[in-house]
């Protein structure tokens, strides 16, 4: 990481890290936070360089970028190469995050439940408890994903208003 400044690098560093503890490969973590910082699109050699990384590292990481919609190619006026840039808006950047991992772990979850649930109703009594389970977890994410599409459909201004309210949301919620 010699081209970077040293906020820069603490940075991408940590993102690193925090990508390794959301359950994302730190390399791709840290593919995204270079991006990120950086003011202007970047080719996969410059990002290779930069983390000292492998290419075919560097090209993986992209292509899983790409697939969860955060990065983007772009072309640079007198350069043949591939240049990517990721979402500047930290609003829309976690929006997209949210629905990616929505679709990839919320979605498949909600469809196991469903099956699991159907089995078990046709064992019967035996299947009883893990059927009353199972619904549980059911309603929990089915409340869950109900919150999460009416809130994304907020305009982004609402949406930051939402959330910093905060305590006065809580205190609003408990008094009534």
């Amino acid at each position: 990481m010699s081209e970077l400044s040293a906020v820069q690098r603490k940075f991408v560093l940590h993102w690193g890290e925090m990508g390794n503890r959301w359950g994302i490969n730190r390399t791709m973590a840290q593919v995204h936070a270079l991006l990120y910082l950086s003011a202007e699109p970047l080719h996969a050699e410059h990002i290779q360089d930069t983390l000292q990384v492998a290419r075919s590292n560097v090209s993986n990481c992209l292509r899983e970028l790409q697939g969860w919609g955060v990065v983007r190619v772009v072309h640079v006026l007198g350069d043949r190469r591939d240049h990517f840039e990721t979402l500047s808006d930290v609003w829309e950047l976690f929006r997209v995050v949210l629905e990616e991992r929505k679709r990839r772990e919320i979605d498949p979850t909600l469809a196991i439940l469903e099956e699991c649930i159907a089995e078990a109703e046709q064992a019967g009594k035996p299947e009883q408890h893990t059927r009353e389970r199972l619904e549980a977890m059911r309603e929990f994410f089915t409340t869950v994903t109900v919150w999460y599409s009416e809130v994304s459909r907020l305009p982004q201004p609402a949406l930051r208003g939402f959330l910093r309210m905060g305590s006065k949301l809580k205190r609003m919620l408990s008094s009534g």
